[in-house]
């Protein structure tokens, strides 16, 4: 059974950090890249940063260059999300997925395709 169990979320105060993980089991890992999107309250999903299964390549959302970073330990099937310098538009639920190698990195971490593996999400609330 495919399983992604994304961690680290929780309540942190504006210009503050934290970071997710994304854990993966029930497939081989590498036969995915994996992404992260986020869902904010009236809002659509939106992809905000996503890594190859080589870790060669990475794409992020124009809002958290600069201020998240991906990566990935195959090792141990984890992807982490760190994310700095938070801000309350930050603030959302933040799911990871296992994203096909059918197109390129960016077209799936734009909101494009269909992605069949999602994990459950994990709160991130940031605070003014």
């Amino acid at each position: 059974e495919v399983q992604l169990q994304a961690s680290g979320g929780g309540l942190v105060q504006a210009g503050g950090s934290l970071r997710l993980s994304c854990t993966a089991s029930g497939f081989t890992f590498t036969d995915y890249d994996i992404g992260w999107f986020r869902q904010a309250p009236g809002k659509e999903r939106e992809g905000v940063s996503c890594i190859s299964s080589s870790g060669g390549s990475t794409y992020y959302l124009n809002s958290v260059k600069g201020r998240f970073t991906i990566s990935a330990d195959n090792a141990k099937n984890t992807v982490y999300l760190q994310m700095n310098s938070l801000s309350p538009e930050d603030t959302a639920v933040y799911s990871c997925a296992a994203l096909p190698k059918l197109q390129s990195l960016a077209y799936y971490c734009s909101g494009y395709g269909t992605i069949f593996y999602w994990g459950r999400g994990t709160l991130v609330t940031v605070s003014s």
